[in-house]
């Protein structure tokens, strides 16, 4: 999804005589050709959306474009997608994007911008060249740099060399980029970047450009972290939230509030959620969120807001800023969930494949630095969920061994798994042992055993530490989980126990006690759920039964964990070896991090 201007006043395309042909073309073959079409799907009076459609229309392909035009002088461009626009005086210049620069023959690519003013484009050029097709520049974009090497790297500079680009008519300079920002443009093949943090994870690509001033593709990207810094805190048990990508919505919860309420100082590690797995490969969720939402000075973790032509901004932008202010901090993007745990099924068929794509998109050099690994919710594996897999129980192993293969060992490589310990459950349909060979961690989701799915009931704690008497379902408790998987095989410090900063309802009950009948689902932000943050006040715990609160209060009935519970769970968690506890997820705390300080606490 793309934020821009719905206002309308007509939605007539507007077709400049000025869109074209171009001709590319090499000494030794035919030029290729390409054409720049420039429209207006909305037009509101005040201001407009504009739109440049590049295609290639040759048989060869084209590796790189640059759109250049002029305006009117009062007519101006605003926030921009899918091409990097920048502007002088009247003139302006759109560069692909890394993802979008190469159009094999047919193909073609379109990117817009938010514009202000009554006039209309004029003097294209597509590539140097003039857009009415009459000029052939007879000049190919340069070759891509040799992936850059790293020295004398110290608390606040490192040194980068790499090998020449290739290009007919000679390479004039390079582009080093900093993560998706150009730190700098030299004409040698070395360069010294400086002014930078202690103990901070960076990455660079190189970009030539030739004396038509095309640029060819990026490098391979190094990665590189400064000496000095803070030491990273002491081995220790593992303290993870989960961060949900669509909470900055409706939820308005964002990465700065993992700083103002004290969380970020306590945690060690954020999963950020969710990734989505279409067509046996790993994809974006809401990529508005991810990396386009702008951020002003006051909502932005550095006290910076965002420029419109910033090359990243979004939730990634500001977890890079929170990893520069808490560098013991590991950040790892999470695959699938509940509702997008379906695709595994199809990626699991090439796991190889699929981990290609996954590293690709984790690694993508715009935003590699931000992240530490990769984490997949694949919840229902040889199993059923919100739908069923036959992919056989070897499938999680499997899939986990391809990720540890693509990703390597200085990589994360974790999953979330099921806490379905009933007999012929979720537990005993894969090989998580097997998998947990290839994995950091397991994230045991020993959360949602019971809620108002069951309209009727009986209440019952979502997330029971123990067994109980008169528990409805055998094996639907944490440490049933916990001891099932340990006699699978998997090593209790490879296992982490989840909690949840949410709570599970039903109304129309009359027993306090846990087992009363209901007639449906609580109000809460969704049916049947609400925040602990909520909860904690307007239906405080009356009880404790299996380790988790619950709590009657009017015809409501609510179960939860609170800092007691949680004390109590994570003191469990310490005798039993684990690697530590997980959370879903951090929008339901309070404001100064309550359950993030229990499980921080719990775990010393």
């Amino acid at each position: 999804m793309r934020f821009r201007h719905k206002a309308a006043a007509g939605l007539a395309a507007l077709l400049l005589p000025l869109a074209g042909l171009v001709g590319l073309a090499s000494p030794a073959q035919a030029a290729t050709s390409a054409t720049a079409t420039f429209n207006k799907p909305q037009d509101w009076g005040s201001g407009f959306e504009g739109r440049w459609t590049v295609k290639n229309t040759g048989t060869t392909t084209i590796s790189s474009w640059t759109v250049e035009w002029d305006f009117p002088a009062g007519t101006t461009v605003g926030s921009g997608w899918d091409a990097d626009i920048t502007g002088a005086s009247n003139h302006w210049t759109a560069k692909n994007k890394s993802w979008n620069g190469t159009l094999a023959p047919g193909a073609s690519v379109t990117f817009g911008f938010n514009g202000t003013g009554p006039g209309s484009p004029s003097n294209c050029k597509l590539n140097g060249a003039s857009c009415d097709g009459t000029t052939v520049p007879g000049d190919n974009p340069p070759t891509a740099p040799g992936t850059p090497t790293t020295s004398g790297v110290t608390n606040t500079s490192v040194n980068l060399a790499w090998s020449a680009a290739t290009d007919d008519n000679g390479v004039k300079n390079y582009d080093v980029l900093r993560g998706s920002t150009v730190v700098a443009t030299v004409t040698g093949t070395t360069y010294t970047d400086t002014g930078l943090t202690a103990g901070t994870d960076y990455s660079y690509t190189i970009q030539a450009r030739d004396t038509a001033n095309q640029t060819g593709p990026v490098s391979g990207a190094v990665s590189v972290r400064t000496t000095g810094g803070d030491p990273p805190p002491p081995p220790g048990k593992i303290n993870l939230g989960y961060f949900a990508e669509w909470g900055v919505y409706g939820r308005n919860y964002h990465v700065k509030n993992l700083d103002t309420s004290g969380s970020a100082a306590k945690i060690t590690h954020i999963n950020y959620s969710f990734g989505n797995v279409q067509n046996g490969q790993c994809t974006m969720g809401d990529s508005y969120a991810a990396i386009e939402k702008s951020y002003t000075a006051a909502d932005s973790v550095s006290g910076v807001a965002d420029t419109w032509d910033q090359p990243l901004r979004g939730n990634f932008n500001q977890l890079r800023q929170l990893k520069a202010k808490y560098p013991h901090i590991k950040i790892l993007w999470s695959f699938g969930g509940w509702t997008w745990s379906g695709g595994f099924t199809q990626a699991v068929q090439n796991p190889t494949a699929f981990a290609e794509s996954c590293y690709k998109l984790v690694e993508d050099p715009r935003w590699a630095d931000v992240f530490d690994g990769i984490d997949l919710d694949w919840e229902y594996p040889n199993a059923c969920g919100l739908t069923c897999d036959t992919s056989g129980p070897a499938a999680f192993k499997n899939m986990q061994q391809a990720m540890r293969a693509r990703f390597g060992p200085n990589n994360l490589v974790t999953a979330a798994i099921t806490a379905d310990a009933s007999t012929g459950g979720k537990i005993e349909k894969a090989d998580y042992a097997g998998g947990a060979a290839y994995s950091d961690w397991l994230n045991v989701m020993t959360y949602d055993f019971f809620g108002a799915w069951a309209a009727q009931g009986p209440t019952a704690p979502h997330s029971p530490l123990t067994p109980y008497p008169g528990i409805p379902q055998q094996g639907f408790s944490s440490s049933e989980a916990i001891a099932k998987l340990k006699a699978q095989g998997v090593p209790a410090n490879k296992l982490l126990l989840g909690i949840g900063f949410y709570g599970r309802g039903w109304t129309g009950v009359t027993q306090s006690a846990p087992g009363g009948t209901a007639t449906g689902a609580a109000t809460g932000i969704e049916p049947g759920n609400q925040d602990y943050k909520v909860l904690k006040t307007t239906c405080p715990a009356t009880g404790t039964v299996g380790g988790t609160a619950y709590a009657h209060c009017g015809n409501n009935w609510w179960s939860y964990d609170t800092p007691a519970t949680i004390a109590g769970k994570m003191s469990w968690a310490k005798s039993q070896g684990l690697g530590g506890a997980f959370f879903w997820e951090f929008s339901g705390d309070t404001t100064n991090g309550e359950l993030v300080t229990a499980i921080s606490n719990g775990l010393q």
